[in-house]
């Protein structure tokens, strides 16, 4: 990872912190992932979900 892009993002940041909006934005993202998951995890990934390997075609 390039730590110094993430230092000079955070820097931006907190130069020029995001509005209000976005904030709550990517707070809701990250709580939908989070309920996305506690329910996979707990309730269990239902079996029409998951692909099945499919079979490649013999060519001859």
């Amino acid at each position: 990872m390039n730590y110094i892009h993430w230092m000079m993002r955070a820097k931006r940041w907190a130069q020029n912190p995001p509005s209000a909006s976005r904030v709550v934005l990517v707070l809701g993202v990250i709580a939908l992932c989070l309920a996305l998951f506690a329910v996979e995890r707990f309730v269990g990934w239902p079996e029409w979900l998951t692909p099945t390997a499919a079979r490649r075609p013999v060519i001859r």
